[in-house]
């Protein structure tokens, strides 16, 4: 890991669902322009989106600036309990006041890689370059997790797809964890392409994993994370080692 993180450490799961949200909601009524936020997939962003959701931040964030992508997601129809897109819908999307058309969701259309170069198409329209210019960074948020095996978004251990730098998005045909379904995900200089990047983790059975991340194991993806501007590791006491 090339920058070193701050870490942000909340008493519980409930209070790091809490504080993660509170955080968004601030940058992004602190930022008067469009606000890009990448979502990620899991049983915590779960309940972030839900918070984010309901009164008091739901009335609080300027939906209407707001833009949300995906990190990654699984080549799955969108009612299907796998995809990432669903459970965003369910727990956020479908209870916010945000313009339809700021909703970048990835398409389950062709084949994974057809999908992919969609995806990145999408990206660099929102974007207005196809070139990323680390001075001025495609994401303002980009929430990450960590997997038991070290993988964020849908970056596996020893798969090709930690090696592609000259795509945004890339397909991943055999993804390292399961459900094993295939997966679409965005490549390292696209993950990379944020003012904050944050990974939010929970549970005493992340801290021997964050603690290889943390010393810098290359072998590790999360380990490779390494945006342009912030990065912060947002975790609740048990993740820490405090019981």
């Amino acid at each position: 890991m090339a920058s070193r993180p701050r870490i942000d450490v909340s008493a519980d799961f409930e209070s790091l669902a809490h504080r993660v949200a509170q955080w968004i909601v601030d940058l992004a009524c602190a930022t008067p322009n469009r606000f890009a936020i990448a979502l990620s997939g899991g049983s915590t962003p779960k309940r972030l989106y839900q918070l984010l959701a309901a009164p008091p931040l739901r009335d609080a964030m300027p939906w209407e600036r707001v833009h949300l992508f995906f990190g990654d997601d699984r080549f799955v129809a969108r009612d299907d309990p796998n995809s990432n897109y669903g459970m965003a819908h369910e727990a956020m999307i479908a209870h916010i006041p945000i313009p339809p058309q700021n909703v970048h969701g990835i398409r389950r259309e062709g084949t994974p890689d057809d999908a992919a170069r969609a995806y990145e198409e999408e990206l660099k329209s929102y974007y207005g370059s196809g070139a990323l210019d680390p001075k001025r960074p495609l994401l303002d948020v980009n929430l990450l997790g960590m997997g038991p095996d070290g993988h964020t978004a849908s970056l596996f251990p020893g798969k090709p797809a930690l090696e592609v730098t000259n795509r945004w998005v890339t397909g991943v045909p055999e993804p390292g964890l399961n459900p094993f379904v295939p997966r679409v995900t965005l490549t390292y200089p696209a993950l990379d392409s944020s003012k904050s990047a944050a990974f939010v983790a929970a549970g005493a059975d992340k801290m021997a994993m964050m603690k290889r991340v943390w010393a810098g194991e290359q072998t590790l993806p999360s380990a490779r994370i390494n945006p342009v501007g912030e990065l912060i590791w947002f975790i609740d006491r048990a993740a820490h080692g405090e019981g």
